[in-house]
């Protein structure tokens, strides 16, 4: 008789990377469901999903990303808590806006788990910045080519 045992993954086995990512000229979506699966650490073979075991993940040049089809003029609603609070903005307005690295931050936020203590712990392993420089040099991280993995994940207007 046969017997397979899955292996668990404890938490005190997990050894975390640093990776650096450029995403001028990416595509948003699927840098996106890239950069969920190297934080929920899919991308391994001892994946866990009760267990934190992905990636810190360094994202550049977030500002210079690139939409595809009418994305430009999808309108996202919000709503203050204020009676007649309710905020719109479209996504080419949030691109070029003061804080362009947040359609980034919510693309990912939006393909992790929902509502759980997990997902919220891998957001925070995520670091996005508008620029391409970055203040974490010290932890020395490894270049990750998303362009070169496939075709379609550069677009060039």
């Amino acid at each position: 008789m046969l017997t397979s045992t899955t292996a668990a993954l404890k938490p005190a086995d997990v050894e975390k990377k640093w990776i650096v990512i450029d995403a001028e000229d990416a595509v948003v979506g699927r840098l996106a469901a890239f950069i969920a699966m190297r934080l929920r650490g899919k991308h391994l073979p001892t994946y866990t999903p009760n267990v934190d075991s992905g990636d810190n993940i360094i994202v550049i040049n977030a500002e210079k990303v690139h939409l595809t089809g009418k994305k430009h003029n999808e309108i996202f609603y919000w709503h203050t808590g204020h009676p007649g609070g309710v905020k719109q903005r479209t996504l080419g307005q949030l691109l070029s806006g003061k804080y362009p690295e947040r359609v980034l931050t919510k693309a990912v936020e939006r393909m992790l788990p929902k509502e759980s203590p997990l997902a919220r712990k891998q957001m925070t392993q995520l670091r996005i910045y508008a620029g391409n420089t970055h203040p974490h040099e010290a932890q020395n991280p490894e270049v990750v080519d998303f362009k070169a993995l496939s075709r379609k994940n550069v677009r060039s207007v």
